[in-house]
This record gives C-alpha cells, sequence and structure tokens, in this order.
C-alpha cells in the first residue's frame, strides 16, 4: 500500500491502486474480528503514515475523487474494526483527525453521488472515535452549509450526513439540537420526496439518540410526522372503502387498485415511511404521547395504506404503542378502537402479502398481550384470514408458524366457548400443519391442537361449554397425534410436544380411547425410558394422574415406579422436581393401585432429598411423605426407619421457614393421625415430641449449645403446636409439663425459652383458658435476667391471647399501663394478637386498643415508638375506614415523634397484597407524603422509609404523586454541611454526619423507584444524583453502583449521555489507595467498593456501542491489564458457566 502512493500518477496507475484498496477493504470486512495481536505494531505505524502521504498526493480531480474514497473506505473500516483493540484513538487525533474529517465533509459537495455516500459513510465511521471538539465543529460546519440555502442536491446531501452523524454521535449532538431542529423543520417544506426522507431520518435519529434534549421539539415533530404520513398526492384515498366489505375482500381487485394507481416516479412512499418510523420513535420513547396529539387514531387510518413497505411499518408502529400502553385509561381506549382494528385487519389477512399478513398477526399477538379478551366478539372475523394463513399453498413456512403463534396466544387468552362453535373448520387446518415436513411448523401446530384439545372439553366448564360434544374430533386428532408420537426420527421438539398433546388428549378426552389407550401408555413408559424425553414423559405422566376421569395405569404403573425412583438419583434438578409432583400425583389418585414393595425404590431415595441444601426439593419430597403417609400406611414403617431422622435435622435446621416448615407440620400430623395395620408402627404425639426436643436437652453441654440457632426454637415450637393440635387428648399433658419446665429456674435457658415458645404456640391454635397460674408465669418471666427468656414470654403472651382474646387481651392493656418497665414487652405480645386475629374479633377492642397506642406514642426510645407505630398499622388494617382518616388527623397535632410515630405506621399499612385499605390509601397518601417538608430530620426520614415501602410493594399509590415528591427527594440526597458537626475523641477529631441516614434512605427510595416506576423517571436527571452519590459514603456508593449496573440495561441510552462523566467517578473508585497505617476495615471497604466499581463496568461494558466512548475504552484497557485477576473474577460472578445440572 505504501508503494503504491509512491508510484507515478498515471490513471492506470491510479486504478491498480483503486482495486488493491477495494480487495483489501474486502479482506477486513471479512477477517476484522479475527486480528491477530502480532498486527498491532504494524497497523499502529502504517495507517496514519499511509493516510497523511495520501491526502497529500497530487492526483486529478475527477480519478481522486473515486480513489480517495476507495482508500477512504478501506482505512474507516479498519479503524471501526480495530480501533479499540489497538487503542489507536490517540494515534488518530494526531495525525489524521482533521485531515480525514475535513476532507470528506469537502466531498460532501461532489458532483458525483457515489463520492458524497462514502463520504456519509466513513464520517459516520470516524465520528465514534473523535473527540467532543471536533465532533462540535463537524456539527457547526454542517449547520454552516445548511443555512446558506444551498441546492436541493447538496442539501439531502447534508441531512443525510446530519442524520448519519447523530446515530453514530449519540448524545453528543444534544447540545446543536437548538439550531439543528429549525433548519431540518424548514426544509420539510420543500417540495422533495427524497430531502423529506432524510429530514425525517435525521429526526429520528435525534429522537432516539437524544430523547431528554429532543423534549421541547416533540410536540412540532409529531404534527410533522401526523401531516406526512398521510402524504400521498398521487392517489385518492375513497372513504367508502373501508365500508365495502365485499369489494375489498376480492384480492385481485385490490391489486389492480394498487397497479393502477403506482408509478416508479413516485417516491411519496418514502417520506410517509419514514414519517411513520420517527412516530414510532416517538412513541417508544415518550409514553406520555399516548393520549395526545390523536396518534393511535391517525395510525388507525393509515391501515389502508396502498404501499406494501409502508403499510408493514404502520403495522409495526402500532405494536410498538400497544407495548407501550402501560396505563389504564390507554388500554380502556384501545378496547373502544378494537371493533375498528378488526373490520380493517381481517380484510388485510386475506391479501397475498405476506409482509402485510405478518404484520398483522404481529399486531393483533401484541393487541391480546395489551387487553386480554378484547377480540372475543371478534374471533368469527379474525378465524377465515387465520384458515388463509395455514392452507393456502403459496404461504411461505415462516407465515404459516406466525399464524399457529398467534392462534395459539389467541386460545390462550379468550373461553373456550368462543372457538368451540368453529372446532369443524380450525381442527383440520391444524392437523393438516401437524403433517407438515417442517418440523418448526409441526411443533407450533402440536401446541395449538393442545389448546384445541383442552378446549373440547375444559377442566372447570361453564355450563355453554359443557354442552359442546368432542366425540366427532377425537379420532383425527388421536390419529395425527399418534404418528408424530410414534416417529423415532424427528426434532426433539416436535418429539416433546407429541408426548405433551398426546398427554393432554388422555387427560381431557381419555374416556373416548378406549382400546388405544393401553398402547398410548406403554409409549410412553417408553419414552420416560429414554433419557432425552423422559423429563416431558414425567411431566405428562404427573398431568393423567391427576386426571377427573380416573384413567387407569396399573399396566405401567410398577415399572413407572422403579424408574421415577431412579430419577431422584439423577443430578438435575428439575427432573428431581418432576418426578416429586409425579409420585404425588400418583399417590394421591392411584394408591389402591400401588402394591406396598412398589413404594420401596422410592422411599430409599426420598431420604438423601431432605436436606436444608435445597429447601423447594425438601418441600416437595416432604408433602409426597405426607400423601403417602394418608394413601398407604403400609410405607409408615420405611418413613420412620429411613426418613424421619432427616426430617427432624430438617426442622432444627435455621434455614427453615415458608412453604418448608408447614409442609412438615402437615407431615407430623399426618404421622399421628394415621392408623396403621400394624399397630407397633404407629407413631403417638408423645413420641415424636420427644424426637422434636431432643436436641434441646442435649446442648446443655458448651459443646452442643452453638449448634441450635434461635429460628429451630420458633420452628420447634410450631411442630409441638401441630402434634397437640393433632392429639388433643394429650395436649392438657403437654401443657402442664411445659408451665412445669417455665416455672423451674434451675432449668437451662434453652428449655425455659422452648418451653415459652411452645406455650405460645399451642395458645394460638387452641384456647387454654383464663389461668392466674400461667399468668403468674409469664410475668414472672418477664422479670427474667435473660433476654432471650424476657422475648419467649413476650411471644407467648400474645400467642395465647389468640384464641383466648377476651380472658387475655384486657389484662395484656392492664399491664401496658401499669407496668412502664415491662412495657416494651407488652406492646410486642400486643403485636403479636393484633397481627393474628381477624377483624371482626379485634372490633370490640379496637377503641381501648388505639386510644392506649396513642398515649404512648410520644415515647422518647425509639425503639418503643416503632413497636406502637406497627401496632397502629396493622389495627389500621383491621377497620381501614374508620383508622385511617384518624390517623391522618394525628399529623397535625403533636410534636415530631407523634408525626414520625404516624408516619411509620402508614408504612406498616401498605403490604405486599391486596387489601381493602388500598383505595383509600390511595386518596390520602398525598398528605403523609407531606411530610418530606417536615423540619425534623427524623420526620423526614421515616417519611422516606414510608415512600420507600410504596413504591416496594403498592408502587400504584404513589406514580400519580412522582412530579411533586420527586423534588424532595433528590433534595434529601444532597450533603448538608450544617449536619455535619465535629466530635472530640480525645486526642482526635471526629466528624459525625446527622445527615447520612436521611441521605441513605433517599438513596434506598431511588433504587426501588428503578425497579417500580421507571417510567415516571426523568433518567439524565436520576443519574444526575446517582453521580452525586458515586462520591459519597461507603454505604451509599455501594448502592449507587447498583442502580448504575441497573440503569445500564434499564436505560442505557442515557447512561451513554453520561459516560465520559461515569468513567472519571468509577476510575477514582478502582485505582484508590487506602492510607498506610490505616485499620482492616478500611482495606476491606475499599476492596469492597473495588468490587462493586467494577460489577458496575461490567454492566456498562455490555451496553451496545459504550467501547466507542474514547474514556470508556482506556478506562476498559486499564482494568484488563492493571487488575485483570479482579476483572475474571468479576466476570465470572456476573456470567457464571451453567451447572452440569442444568444441562440435559
Amino acid at each position: 500500500i505504501i508503494s503504491c502512493l509512491d508510484r507515478d500518477s498515471s490513471h492506470r496507475s491510479h486504478q491498480r491502486e483503486k482495486n488493491g484498496y477495494r480487495e483489501m477493504r474486502k479482506k477486513l470486512h471479512k477477517r476484522g474480528s479475527e486480528m491477530e495481536e502480532r498486527h498491532e505494531e504494524v497497523i499502529k505505524s502504517t495507517y496514519p503514515f499511509c493516510l497523511l502521504k495520501f491526502f497529500k498526493s497530487d492526483v486529478s480531480l475527477v480519478v481522486r475523487s473515486s480513489l480517495e474514497l476507495t482508500i477512504y473506505c478501506s482505512f474507516t473500516k479498519a479503524i471501526f474494526f480495530f480501533g479499540q483493540k489497538l487503542n489507536l484513538m490517540q494515534h488518530l487525533k494526531e495525525n489524521i483527525e482533521h485531515f480525514s474529517i475535513f476532507h470528506l465533509c469537502n466531498q460532501l459537495t461532489s458532483p458525483r453521488m457515489a463520492v458524497r455516500k462514502r463520504s456519509i459513510l466513513a464520517l459516520g465511521h470516524l465520528v465514534p472515535c473523535c473527540s467532543l471538539l471536533l465532533f462540535s465543529q463537524l456539527t457547526e460546519h454542517l449547520l454552516t452549509e445548511l443555512a446558506k440555502n444551498p441546492p436541493t442536491s447538496v442539501t439531502r446531501t447534508y441531512i443525510q450526513c446530519l442524520a448519519t452523524v447523530s446515530w453514530q454521535g449519540g448524545h453528543r449532538v444534544g447540545e446543536h439540537l437548538e439550531k439543528l431542529i429549525p433548519l431540518v423543520v424548514k426544509f420539510t417544506s420543500t417540495e422533495d420526496d427524497e430531502l423529506r426522507e432524510f429530514c425525517f431520518q435525521a429526526f429520528e435519529a435525534f429522537i432516539r439518540r437524544c430523547p431528554k434534549e429532543m423534549a421541547p421539539h416533540v410536540a412540532t415533530v409529531t404534527q410533522l410526522c401526523l401531516k406526512f404520513m398521510t402524504f400521498d398526492p398521487n392517489y385518492n384515498y375513497d372513504d367508502g372503502e373501508e365500508d365495502g366489505d365485499d369489494r375489498m375482500d376480492v384480492e385481485e381487485g385490490f391489486e389492480e387498485s394498487d397497479d393502477e394507481y403506482s408509478d416508479d416516479d413516485d417516491m411519496s412512499w418514502k417520506v410517509r415511511r419514514s414519517a411513520v418510523k420517527c412516530l414510532e420513535a416517538l412513541i417508544s420513547t415518550r409514553r406520555d404521547l399516548l393520549l395526545s396529539y390523536s396518534i393511535c387514531p391517525a395510525l388507525l387510518a393509515r391501515f389502508k395504506e396502498r404501499e406494501e413497505n409502508v403499510r408493514a411499518d404502520v403495522f409495526a408502529a402500532f405494536s410498538t404503542l400497544l407495548r407501550q400502553t402501560r396505563l389504564k385509561a390507554i388500554r380502556l381506549y384501545l378496547c373502544v378502537q378494537v371493533p375498528v382494528i378488526v373490520k380493517v385487519l381481517h380484510r388485510q389477512l386475506k391479501e397475498r402479502s405476506f409482509k402485510s399478513r405478518q404484520g398483522c398477526f404481529c399486531l393483533l399477538t401484541e393487541l391480546v398481550h395489551t387487553a386480554p379478551g378484547a377480540l372475543e366478539q371478534h374471533i368469527p372475523a379474525l378465524i377465515p384470514g387465520i384458515i388463509f394463513s395455514l392452507t393456502d399453498k403459496s404461504t411461505s413456512s415462516t407465515m404459516r408458524i406466525d399464524a399457529l403463534s398467534f392462534f395459539n396466544v389467541l386460545l390462550l387468552s379468550h373461553p373456550p366457548q368462543t372457538f368451540q362453535p368453529h372446532m369443524q373448520v380450525l381442527l383440520p387446518a391444524v392437523l393438516a400443519c401437524v403433517e407438515d415436513s417442517f418440523y418448526k411448523i409441526t411443533s407450533e401446530a402440536l401446541l395449538v391442537t393442545q389448546q384445541l384439545i383442552k378446549l373440547m372439553r375444559p377442566q372447570e366448564p361453564t355450563a355453554v361449554s359443557a354442552a359442546f360434544d368432542p366425540k366427532p374430533y377425537v379420532k383425527e386428532v388421536f390419529s395425527v397425534t399418534l404418528k408424530r408420537l410414534k416417529a423415532a426420527d424427528i426434532d426433539q421438539e416436535v418429539k416433546e410436544r407429541a408426548i405433551s398433546c398426546m398427554g393432554h388428549l388422555v387427560c381431557h378426552l381419555g374416556d373416548h380411547l378406549e382400546s388405544e389407550l393401553q398402547g398410548v401408555l406403554a409409549i410412553f413408559l417408553e419414552r420416560l425410558k429414554n433419557e432425552i424425553t423422559r423429563l416431558t414423559a414425567v411431566r405428562t405422566i404427573t398431568l393423567i394422574s391427576a386426571s377427573p376421569l380416573k384413567v387407569d395405569l396399573s399396566p405401567i404403573l410398577p415399572e413407572a415406579l422403579s424408574l421415577l425412583g431412579s430419577f431422584l438419583r439423577k443430578n438435575q434438578r428439575a427432573l428431581k422436581l418432576a418426578t416429586l409432583a409425579c409420585l404425588t400425583a400418583i399417590v394421591t389418585h392411584h394408591s389402591a393401585s400401588i402394591k406396598p414393595a412398589a413404594l420401596e425404590p422410592v422411599l430409599n431415595e426420598i431420604s438423601p432429598l431432605v436436606d436444608e441444601s435445597d429447601m423447594h426439593v425438601s418441600q416437595v419430597s416432604i408433602t409426597l411423605l405426607t400423601c403417602m403417609a394418608k394413601a398407604c400406611p403400609s410405607s409408615l414403617a420405611k418413613i420412620c426407619s429411613s426418613v424421619l431422622p432427616g426430617v427432624f435435622r430438617l426442622i432444627h435446621s435455621p434455614l427453615l421457614q415458608g412453604g418448608a416448615l408447614a409442609a412438615i407440620l402437615d407431615f407430623l400430623q399426618a404421622l399421628v393421625l394415621s392408623k396403621a395395620t400394624n399397630l407397633t408402627v404407629s407413631l403417638s404425639s408423645s413420641q415424636l415430641l420427644k424426637s422434636l426436643v431432643e436436641p434441646f436437652q442435649s446442648s446443655k453441654s458448651p459443646a452442643g449449645s452453638s449448634v441450635l440457632h434461635r429460628q429451630s426454637y420458633h420452628s420447634v415450637a410450631r411442630c409441638v403446636a401441630a402434634l397437640s393440635s393433632a392429639s388433643p387428648e394429650d395436649a392438657p399433658g403437654t401443657v402442664s409439663g411445659l408451665i412445669q419446665q417455665v416455672k423451674d429456674s434451675g432449668s437451662p435457658e434453652s428449655d425455659r425459652v422452648l418451653a415459652l415458645l411452645c406455650l405460645g404456640e399451642v395458645g394460638r391454635s387452641s384456647s387454654l383458658g383464663r389461668s392466674k397460674e400461667l399468668q403468674g408465669v409469664i410475668l414472672e418471666a418477664f422479670s427474667s435476667t435473660s433476654e432471650e427468656i424476657k422475648t419467649a414470654a413476650s411471644c407467648a403472651l400474645g400467642g395465647m391471647a389468640v384464641s383466648s382474646l377476651n380472658e387475655y387481651l384486657p389484662f395484656i392493656l392492664k399491664e401496658v399501663s401499669a407496668q412502664p418497665r415491662k412495657q416494651y414487652l407488652l406492646l410486642h405480645s400486643l403485636k403479636e394478637v393484633i397481627s393474628a386475629c381477624s377483624a371482626s374479633s379485634l372490633s370490640p377492642h379496637l377503641e381501648s386498643i388505639w386510644t392506649l397506642l396513642f398515649q404512648h406514642c410520644e415515647c422518647q426510645e425509639e425503639g418503643t415508638r416503632n413497636l406502637v407505630a406497627e401496632c397502629l398499622g396493622k389495627l389500621t388494617l383491621a377497620n381501614p375506614a374508620q383508622l385511617l382518616p384518624r390517623l391522618r388527623q394525628q399529623l397535625k397535632t403533636g410534636s415530631p415523634l407523634a408525626r414520625s410515630t404516624v408516619v411509620t405506621a402508614v408504612k406498616f399499612t401498605i403490604v405486599d397484597h391486596p387489601a381493602p385499605i388500598d383505595s383509600l390509601l390511595k386518596d390520602c397518601i398525598g398528605d403523609f407524603l407531606k411530610t418530606l417538608q417536615d423540619d425534623d430530620i427524623d420526620v423526614r426520614r421515616v417519611a422516606l422509609v414510608m415512600f420507600n415501602s410504596a413504591a416496594h410493594n403498592k408502587p400504584a399509590l404513589i406514580r400519580g404523586l412522582l412530579g411533586t415528591v420527586l423534588p424532595q427527594l433528590y433534595k434529601e440526597t444532597r450533603i448538608r454541611k450544617d449536619l455535619v458537626r465535629e466530635v472530640e475523641m480525645g486526642p482526635f477529631k471526629h466528624s459525625v454526619d446527622d445527615g447520612l441516614d436521611v441521605r441513605k434512605a433517599a438513596f434506598e427510595c431511588m433504587y426501588t423507584l428503578l425497579e417500580s416506576c421507571l417510567e415516571g423517571l426523568d433518567v439524565l436527571q436520576f443519574l444526575d444524583h446517582v453521580e452525586e452519590g458515586l462520591k459519597d459514603h461507603y454505604d451509599i456508593r455501594m448502592l449507587t453502583f447498583l442502580m448504575l449496573a441497573r440503569l445500564a440495561s434499564l436505560s442505557p441510552a442515557a447512561v451513554l449521555q453520561r459516560l465520559d462523566r461515569l468513567v472519571e467517578t468509577l476510575k477514582a473508585t478502582c485505582t484508590a489507595k487506602v492510607k498506610a497505617g490505616s485499620v482492616k476495615q478500611e482495606f476491606e471497604k475499599q476492596d469492597e467498593l473495588r468490587r462493586s466499581a467494577m460489577r458496575a463496568v461490567a454492566a456498562l461494558l455490555a451496553v451496545p456501542e459504550v467501547e466507542r466512548s474514547p474514556s470508556m475504552a482506556d478506562f476498559a484497557n486499564q482494568i484488563r491489564s492493571n487488575l485483570p485477576s479482579l476483572w475474571r473474577v468479576t466476570l465470572k460472578c456476573l456470567f457464571p458457566p451453567p451447572p452440569d445440572s442444568i444441562l440435559i
């Protein structure tokens, strides 16, 4: 290449050079990603030299333009491929930026169109890696030239170049939009279709790359889009066509209409298409526009577009609109427009155009997802179009797959009676697709057939759907499905779908299969033996086992149970869970057909599964054991000997809670209630109780005391209560023993704590009556020197009051006032009562509880106030209509302590499930959030905590208030110097930041809003405060690193706009060093900060085009070279390799 530049200037020589550069460009394009490290120095030293020599060469203008652009296209492609890898950025800035970009700008006025286009392409390659100053100079140059009103052909080139530069330059064009937009808007009035097309392409680039800076111009651009999307001067759209259904149904007539008005010189369709694409960009970035500017009806009106390409883009834009419609008001509006949509689309579904039909199916699929059930009244109008796409011989495979996919979504989202009248038409078309030779069509068709089978006889039929007779269709469906089920030389996906489809057929319509049923079950057994299909076969047998038809599985049951038992040994978690569910269904519904010996292989494998390492597997395993204990009592001996010890170990695990604990409680009760034929196998409540408490008795020694966790005390107490309720005759003796254990001051602390917790749980499930002895024992425990015993006594008193409310609640209320020193413990008991009792049982005591709580809402101890607030919040849930207004009234009176208690109480009214208080709370939560402006810092902090709870659990409560709340929230993220004070600690001075807790609460709110209310945030404004948080205290920096990583995936465009500023902060964290002589904790904190920053960097690098930023590319190279081990560990944590247990 270098030698070519030194040759003579003859035309032939330059032609050879040009051909050589073209060949080089092809090779670079083909092998750019495979560039080897050994070429690095050659390219670094050679490319700038070649370019500089080339630009200074003396070549005739015509030949030079062609040659230069051919060569430059080669070099820009090389820069595009190798620039980041070879770190050429600084080299490019020093040697070729000025020559290349401004030389190309001069070529934009070339009389040759090819030269102009290739200049724009080359500029597009160079813009991402040029400096900010050079980018600004380039943009100003384009502005200056456009302001001169050049000829239309040159204007087209400049506008096209502007669009390319905007796409490639990203956010950097934002600062120039105030000057650019008026110019581009002006050129849309020029009578030139290509120029208008380029103008809308520029608008689209501005909207996609700079959404915030485009906000002031959105109204103008939207109006232009709506105006020019209908721009069709050469065609007269007759409004009467929309009503002429019969005429439009004739495909040939519609095609002739297109041909009659087509014109090779008509370029107006390009204007319409670019306007529609620009409008789609507006819809996807500005959800607030969906209810304004009549976008929805405007797009609906363009469904009649005559040009196929434009019509496809209209469908795509409307599909985007549907995806964006999460607001209830928009969904309601769309439901009103459904008849209009269907009226237009059902004609389009009969067209020969594949592109139009695919657009229709995509749009209808989005409509069904947005408004499920909205098409119920219009199914008859859509079915002919679906059938046409499935049966037309000229239809492509992709078209059939799209039609089947939409049909499946339609079946899932509408009731059975909608489709049952059309079964005679639908089923043959779908079954024909099942027999198609293309495996993807077959697979999708089997999925649709499965849904049709479920519709023929639903598991929960209505009066209308139950009247449908499926018998005429069973044989046909069976024969087609069986053919695919038996085939061995087919795709795995088809095999799995065939198994599942046949399983649903047996489950729903097995009574119509008669003699064929046994053959099908035999095939299922064979598929169960196959490693590839066994998981699907297990799920299918589960489905059949639970069928209300009571399908006889006895021919395959012994062998199937043996196979299922062996699956429990496999290192594949999904298979284990499916097998346990299958065994549970078989034992529950077919216990009469199971011989005792058949369960032996299963019981042998269950014991290792009951382990704290996988709580979900343990839960499902114990559920299976419960079913066995109830349905197959002969298995009790094996359960007691092999499985029960593992269950007790799990009960004593600190990880046990939730569903696994509930499963164990059911299992223990089943053991007590079971009646075995062999009485020696029966387990009494006392035997099980002894096994439960044995580890606590052995923990008297110091060596064993560390084994038992506090959570295991509560788990054992729950189990003791379950055993007592299952064996009422033993309950009084159990309670007496527990009381004596509590009274025995010589007993170990662990025994007394456990006895108190057991008393509370037993009292919660059954009334213990009003016993002065029991009350005295509890109150005496309140005076113990052990905090564990006092806490357990508090829980016990609250638990006992739940089932004996009239006896114990007045006693608790009285003692709260009479015992100031025991107030906290008694309030804790009161909280237990309020949390566990129903609203009706609490109703007679509401006033007395309410009055007592407000007497203590200004307590100086924060722990007591929080407990009072929790009681107030949970009590408000019992009668929200009466108590919530009274809670709001308390905001206007009282001290800051009382206000903070009230606001904290509101937090406890916001629960993570639907509640009657929700509608009332939505109307008044704004009043509670006004405390964000309170003068007291503690009130503001608890208000932020309450806001965070609302954003996390019930975001609908606060979405409409974000406009007023966010400024207050952002205000609390700033460091206030007036809240920072110095404290002298001996010879040292230590800074104390009283505003730190408030700032942490504010940043926690911001993190929650990212997950629940992203659409209500101005992301760039949000990022401003994230940037400040990256320089704050350790705890806040850790949180903002998480936010940054989350933003990189949720809103990458906004992050790219602030990338250079973010990189500097990340770089400072990764390169920071702890002062010599610092304590160990400081080194640990810095290491943790560095790891968090690395995770944020990894998330940023996952954003497309991020390494086009020179600063980010340089920083990434520094990390890879200076911190390689930490970088590898970070990537391994973020993107771990799939475990072997997941692989099939």
